[in-house]
C-alpha cells in the first residue's frame, strides 16, 4: 500500500498529473465530485482514458454534465431546465479512493479512482456548496483588504500595520465523531446510558476489531496527507464480548477522529474523504459505522466541532493570527477576535438552518448531553486562565505559550451538517462583526460582548445576553436560557423561519452574493421537502411500530398499578394511532398538516408527538419491569 499514490496535490500542472497518472495505471475511473445544496457528493466512474484524452473540456466543464434531478438544488434546477455542467476545480486536493475488494491484474494494486472536486454550473451561474464557500472567501478577502487600507491601525493588533497586509488565510478544521457496532445487532439503550453517565468509556482503551479498525483509519488518512492528531474512544459506548471463536461481539462504541487544519475551503473537502474511508475501514472490520447526529435518542450524539480562525499574511511574509491580541495576558482577543463572535453569536438565527437541517440533527441539541442550545460564548475569568466552558454554542480556544493557535469552535454542528454553507454563513457573519469592532478598542467590544440582558449595546441586541462562563443547563433554568438566550428551534421547520423573521441577518450573510437569497431560497425549500417526507415515510412509521409494541401483557398475578399503567398506556396509544369517525389521531393528524403544507401546526404536532412517545416509552418500561 504504501507505493500507491494518494493525493495529487492543489494546482498540479496538466503535465505533471498526466504524469502521475501515468505512472499510476491502478487508478482506472474518475469521479467528479460535486456537493449539492443538501451536502450530497456526486459519484461516477469515468474511465481514465477518457480523462486522459479529454483533459481540457474537464477544465472548462464541458466534459460532464448531470440532470438537476440527480442533485438537490431545489427550484434551480426545474424539470425543464435541468442540465448542470460540472467543471473540475483544480485548486483543491485530489484524492485517490482504492476499492480493496477489487484488485488490478496487471499490477496487483487495487482499483482506485481519482476524486476530483468540482462545481455544479447551472444557467451559467455556479450553484453548488463548494462555489459558495470559495466565492464568499474570495469576497470576505477583498472586503478585509480595503478595511486594513482604511483602518490600518486596530486595537489588539497594535504590532501589525494593516496597510501592509497582502492576503488572509481563512483556517478551519473539523472534529469527527462516530458510533461503530456489530452489523445487525440491537443495543441495550438503558445500559448504554449507565455507562456514559459512569464515563466508563471515555478516552479507555479500544481493543479487537475497533482497535484495528481505528489504527488503520489513522494510519491511512496520515497516506492521504491529513496529519491525524488523534483517535480515541468517546464518551458513548459498552464493553464488548467475545464468542467462542475468539471473535468480538455486540460491540457498540463512539469514536472521535480529529486532524489537523486546513483552508476552509480544503477543511471541508477533508470532511468527505474522512467520512469515506473511515466507513470503509472498519467495514472491511466486520463494523457498522454511524455518522447520524443522534443515532440512539437518550444517548450521546456525533458531533462535529468546527473550528474557524482568520490569518493575515504581510509583505515580507510573516502571518498573524488576527483573532490573537499583541498582549495575551491582557486581552482575551484583538478587536478583529471580538468582532468574529458577536458576528457569530448576533447572526445565529440565519446561520443554524445550515448548521442544523434535519430532524435526526435537531434530536442531538437537547440539555444534558454537552450539546449546544443557547447562543452564547465563554471567554474565560482572566485572559490568563483559556476557558474550556463545554456548555456553550462556540467557545474561545487560546494557547498563551501559542498565538497562531487562537480561534472559535463552534459546538453545534453534526457530521452530517453541510460544512461548506456552514463556513460560508460563519464567515459571512464575522466580517459583519468586525465591520463595527475595528471602529472601536477591546475594552469596549469586552464589555459589549460581557453586557447583561437589557443593557443596550452598539451592536448585539438589546435584550439578550451573549457571554457566560458559568454552565447554562445547571445554573440557568430553560425559562432564563430561553430569556437571556433566546429559545432554540424544536423542529426543521422552526430552524428555517429564522430566515423569514430575520431579513436584516440574512443581509448580513448574503452580502458577498454567493449566498445569494436564491440559494438560501434552495437550500431552505430542499430541508422542508426532506423534513416532510422522512416524517411522513420514516418518523411516523417508526413511531407507529412502538405504539403496536406496547402491548398489554397477559398476566395471572396483575396488581392495581398494573391496571393503572396499562390505562393510561392504551389511553396514549389511541391518542397517537387510533381513529375513529369523529375524532383523528396525532399521527394522522400531522400527516394531514404536512401534506396540506400548514407547516406551522405540523411543526407544533411533531413536538408533541416526541413528547407523547418519549411518555409512551418510559411508562410501558416501567410497566414491563412490574411484571413477574
Amino acid at each position: 500500500m504504501e507505493d500507491l499514490l494518494y493525493v495529487i496535490p492543489a494546482n498540479s500542472s496538466k503535465k505533471e498529473i498526466v504524469r502521475l497518472l501515468e505512472a499510476h495505471p491502478e487508478i482506472k475511473f474518475v469521479s467528479l465530485v460535486g456537493i449539492d445544496l443538501a451536502g450530497n457528493d456526486t459519484d461516477e466512474k469515468i474511465p481514465m482514458r477518457i480523462f486522459l484524452k479529454d483533459m481540457d473540456d474537464f477544465y472548462n466543464g464541458t466534459a460532464v454534465q448531470t440532470d438537476g434531478s440527480s442533485v438537490v438544488l431545489t427550484g434551480i434546477a426545474i424539470l425543464n431546465n435541468a442540465k448542470v455542467d460540472m467543471p473540475i476545480d483544480p485548486e483543491a486536493n485530489w484524492f485517490i479512493d482504492y476499492n480493496l475488494e477489487h484488485f488490478d491484474e496487471e499490477t496487483g494494486k487495487p482499483i482506485g479512482t481519482l476524486r476530483i472536486p468540482s462545481f455544479l454550473i447551472h444557467d451559467g451561474k455556479r450553484v453548488d456548496s463548494r462555489a459558495i464557500l470559495k466565492d464568499t472567501l474570495v469576497y470576505l478577502k477583498k472586503e478585509l483588504l480595503q478595511m486594513f487600507k482604511e483602518h490600518p491601525h486596530v486595537s489588539g493588533l497594535e504590532h501589525i500595520d494593516g496597510s501592509k497586509i497582502v492576503d488572509f488565510q481563512f483556517t478551519s478544521a473539523t472534529e469527527l465523531e462516530f458510533w461503530v457496532k456489530t452489523p445487525l445487532e440491537e443495543t441495550n439503550v438503558e445500559e448504554l446510558s449507565a455507562s456514559q453517565v459512569m464515563q466508563e468509556q471515555y478516552w479507555q482503551r479500544t481493543h479487537g476489531a475497533v482497535r484495528t479498525a481505528l489504527e488503520q483509519a489513522v494510519m491511512l488518512l496520515d497516506r492521504y496527507g491529513l496529519q491525524v492528531e488523534m483517535g480515541h474512544k468517546e464518551v458513548g459506548g459498552l464493553k464488548a464480548q467475545i464468542d467462542e471463536s475468539g471473535k468480538m461481539t455486540h460491540v457498540c462504541e463512539q469514536i472521535e477522529i480529529d486532524w489537523r487544519f486546513s483552508d476552509a475551503l480544503q477543511a471541508a473537502d477533508n470532511e468527505l474523504i474522512v467520512r469515506t474511508m473511515v466507513r470503509e475501514v472498519f467495514r472491511e472490520n466486520g463494523l457498522e459505522v454511524n455518522f447520524k447526529a443522534k443515532p440512539m435518542i437518550g444517548l450521546a450524539g456525533n458531533g462535529e466541532h468546527t473550528h474557524f480562525c482568520i490569518a493575515a499574511v504581510m509583505e515580507d511574509g510573516k502571518v498573524h493570527n488576527l483573532f490573537t491580541p499583541q498582549d495575551m495576558t491582557k486581552d482575551y482577543l484583538s478587536a478583529v477576535g471580538y468582532g468574529a463572535i458577536m458576528g457569530l453569536l448576533k447572526n445565529y438565527e440565519v446561520i443554524n438552518p445550515f448548521v442544523s437541517a434535519t430532524n435526526d440533527s435537531l434530536n442531538r441539541l437537547k440539555p444534558g448531553f454537552e450539546a449546544p442550545v443557547c447562543i452564547v460564548t465563554s471567554l474565560g475569568y482572566t485572559p490568563e486562565i483559556p476557558s474550556r466552558n463545554r456548555t456553550i454554542l462556540a467557545g474561545l480556544i487560546r494557547d498563551l505559550a501559542n498565538p497562531y493557535a487562537t480561534r472559535f469552535e463552534l459546538r453545534a454542528c453534526n457530521p452530517y451538517s453541510n460544512i461548506y454553507l456552514v463556513l460560508a454563513a460563519v464567515y459571512s457573519a464575522v466580517l459583519d462583526g468586525v465591520k463595527t469592532s475595528i471602529h472601536h478598542t477591546t475594552e469596549e467590544l469586552l464589555a459589549e460582548l460581557s453586557k447583561e440582558a437589557g443593557q443596550e449595546g452598539f451592536y448585539l441586541e438589546k435584550d439578550r445576553a451573549y457571554r457566560s462562563e458559568v454552565d447554562v443547563f445547571e445554573d440557568y433554568t430553560e425559562k432564563e436560557r430561553n430569556r437571556l438566550f433566546g429559545a432554540p428551534p424544536a423542529t426543521v421547520w422552526e430552524n428555517m423561519q429564522g430566515f423569514e423573521n430575520h431579513p436584516e441577518k440574512v443581509a448580513a450573510i448574503t452580502v458577498g452574493g454567493a449566498l445569494r437569497p436564491q440559494i438560501i431560497e434552495a437550500f431552505k425549500a430542499g430541508a422542508l421537502l426532506r423534513w416532510k417526507t422522512e416524517l411522513i415515510s420514516r418518523i411516523i412509521p417508526e413511531n407507529r411500530d412502538i405504539v403496536r409494541k406496547a402491548k398489554e401483557v397477559q398476566a395471572t398475578f396483575v396488581t392495581d398499578q398494573d391496571s393503572y399503567n396499562w390505562n393510561k398506556i392504551n389511553g396514549i396509544r389511541s391518542y397517537l394511532a387510533k381513529d375513529s369517525i369523529d375524532e383523528k389521531s396525532l399521527f394522522t393528524l400531522l400527516i394531514k398538516a404536512l401534506n396540506e403544507g400548514d407547516y406551522a401546526v405540523a411543526s407544533g404536532l411533531q413536538v408533541e408527538m416526541y413528547d407523547k412517545i418519549e411518555e409512551l416509552k418510559a411508562l410501558y418500561d416501567a410497566y414491563i419491569k412490574n411484571m413477574i
